[in-house]
C-alpha cells in the first residue's frame, strides 16, 4: 500500500500540535505531511526538519501550483481563514480530495454537501475545539441520556481561549491573543440567536457583550460568556427537538466583556472604512476620534460622559493599562478601525515566549428522567506549554489530526459536508485526547 499524502494549508499560531502529531506519527501510519503556508520559512518551522515533511509555498491566487498541490494529496486541511475554505473546497472537488477544517459550515460550504458526497468525499468541518469538542464532548453525553430514556430540556455550552492564572498577572484583561487576533476583534458581529425557556431570544452585535451568562467552573473560577452566533441550527444537528434552553457562547474571564464593550459602542470594531491620517495618529487620538469635540474636557473625561464610566472603574482600568490614552504613535500607515485596534491591543496582547495560554469549555445539561430532574456539568480545562506549544493549539490541532489519522484508516465512512457528531468519531477522539493530556471532567446530581 502506497504512503498516504497529507496536505496542511497554513502554518500560524494554531497549527503546531497539528502538524507535530502528524508528523510524530507518519512513520507508523506511512504518511508524508506537505505543509503549505503564504510564507515558506513558516512552514518550514513547523516541518522542524523533519524526513517526514515538506514545506511548500501556497497561495491561492496561483491557481497552477494550487491546483497541483491539492492533486498530489490524498487528503487536505486547511487551517487558512475561513473565508478560503468554499475555495480550497472546489479545489478538492476538481481533484476529487477529501477536506478537513476545523471551522464552522458556512452556507458556502454547505451548498457543496451533494457534490462531495456524489464524488465519495468527505468534506468534514468544525472539528477543531469550538467548533470540535464541544461537539464531540456534548454529543456523548446526549447519546448516553437518550440511551437510558433521559428527556433533555436543557443545554447551555461556553467555551473560550484565554491565558493561565500564572501568565502574565498585572494583565487585567486576563487575555491575549492565542488565534488569529483578526477573529478575536471581529468576534460576534452579526444577530446571536438562541432559545431560553421556551423562548427564541436574538441579540444585536450592539448589546451582545451587556447580556453574558455568568459561568463558574470548579477550580477555576467565575468566567462570562457571550452568546455565540446561530445556536438554534444546533438543536435539529444534536437531535434536540423540543429543548426549552439551547444556547451556545464564547467564554472570557469575568469583567472582560464590559470593557470590550466600550470599544465596540464607540465603533473600534468597524471594518467597513478606512480611517484617516493613519500615519500620523496616536492610541489617544484614535479613541478621541470616536468622540465629540471638547475644547476643555479630557479624552477620559468625555468617554466616561458618553457612556458612563467611572475613571477610575474597571472598564477604564482595562482600557488604561491596553495604552488606549497615551501618546504612542499607533504605527500604521492606514487601516480600518478594526486594524488600528488590533494593532493596539496586539502591544500588549501578544504572547511572550514564555506565555502559557489556557483554554476552557464548559457544558450544562438539565434532563428528565421518570419523575426525576437531573444536571450534567461537564468542563475540560488545559493550560500551553508556551507560546508556540500553546494550548488553543492542542485543542484545535489534536482533534482535527486523530480525526484524519482514522480516516486515513479505513474507520470513518460518512461523505458530504459533515461535522464530527457520529460515534465513528467522537468516541476514539475523546479517548485518545484523555491519553495526550486532555481531561472531560463530569459530574451528574438529582435536582431536589
Amino acid at each position: 500500500m502506497g504512503k498516504k499524502a497529507i496536505l496542511v494549508l497554513g502554518a500560524g499560531r494554531s497549527s503546531s500540535a497539528l502538524i507535530s502529531y502528524l508528523i510524530n506519527n507518519a512513520s507508523e501510519q506511512n504518511w508524508h505531511v506537505w505543509v503549505g503556508d503564504y510564507v515558506e520559512a513558516a512552514a518550514r518551522e513547523r516541518i522542524n526538519g523533519s524526513s517526514f515533511g515538506t514545506a511548500i509555498k501556497f497561495d491561492l491566487s496561483d491557481s497552477v501550483a494550487a491546483r497541483k498541490a491539492v492533486k498530489a494529496a490524498d487528503l487536505v486541511i486547511s487551517l487558512l481563514p475561513a473565508n478560503f475554505h468554499p475555495l480550497v473546497a472546489k479545489l478538492c472537488l476538481e481533484a476529487k480530495k477529501h477536506l478537513f477544517t476545523a471551522s464552522y459550515v458556512s452556507d458556502e460550504m454547505q451548498a457543496l454537501h451533494e457534490e462531495a458526497k456524489n464524488n465519495d468525499l468527505l468534506f468534514l468541518n468544525e472539528s477543531g475545539l469550538d467548533p470540535g469538542v464541544d461537539h464531540m464532548s456534548a454529543m456523548k453525553i446526549i447519546d448516553e441520556v437518550h440511551d437510558k430514556g433521559g428527556v433533555l430540556t436543557s443545554f447551555e455550552s461556553f467555551a473560550g481561549g484565554l491565558i493561565a492564572p500564572e501568565t502574565d498577572p498585572e494583565n487585567p484583561w486576563r487575555y491575549k491573543f492565542t488565534w488569529n487576533p483578526r477573529n478575536v476583534v471581529m468576534a460576534g458581529q452579526g444577530t446571536a440567536k438562541f432559545i431560553q425557556e421556551g423562548h427564541h431570544k436574538f441579540i444585536s452585535y450592539q448589546r451582545l457583550f451587556k447580556r453574558t451568562t455568568n459561568v463558574n467552573v470548579p477550580g477555576f473560577g467565575d468566567f462570562q460568556g457571550y452568546a455565540n452566533r446561530d445556536s438554534l441550527k444546533y438543536i435539529n444537528t444534536y437531535g434536540l427537538q423540543g429543548i426549552k434552553t439551547m444556547i451556545r457562547g464564547t467564554l472570557r474571564n469575568d469583567g472582560f466583556c464590559d470593557a470590550w464593550n466600550v470599544l465596540v459602542q464607540l465603533g473600534c470594531t468597524d471594518d467597513t472604512y478606512q480611517m484617516e491620517h493613519v500615519d500620523k495618529m496616536t492610541h489617544r487620538d484614535f479613541i478621541n476620534s470616536f468622540l465629540q469635540y471638547d475644547e476643555v474636557e479630557m479624552v477620559e473625561g468625555k468617554l466616561c460622559t458618553r457612556l458612563g464610566l467611572d475613571v477610575n472603574g474597571p472598564e477604564m482600568t482595562r482600557l488604561r493599562w491596553s495604552g488606549f490614552f497615551d501618546a504612542e504613535p499607533v504605527g500604521l500607515d492606514k487601516g480600518t478601525p478594526a486594524q488600528i485596534l488590533e494593532h493596539i491591543l496586539n502591544k500588549k496582547w501578544k504572547l511572550e515566549p514564555q506565555d502559557k495560554d489556557m483554554i476552557v469549555m464548559w457544558h450544562r445539561f438539565l434532563y428528565t428522567l421518570g419523575k426525576e430532574k437531573r444536571e450534567v456539568l461537564s468542563s475540560l480545562v488545559a493550560i500551553g506549554d508556551d507560546a508556540v506549544h500553546t494550548a488553543m493549539a492542542k485543542g484545535v490541532g489534536l482533534p482535527l489530526a486523530i480525526t484524519a489519522k482514522l480516516f486515513l484508516q479505513g474507520k470513518i465512512h460518512l461523505r458530504g459536508v459533515c461535522i464530527p457528531i457520529d460515534k465513528s468519531i467522537y468516541v476514539p477522539v475523546l479517548e485518545e485526547l484523555e491519553q495526550l493530556g486532555m481531561h472531560l471532567q463530569e459530574t451528574e446530581r438529582v435536582i431536589v
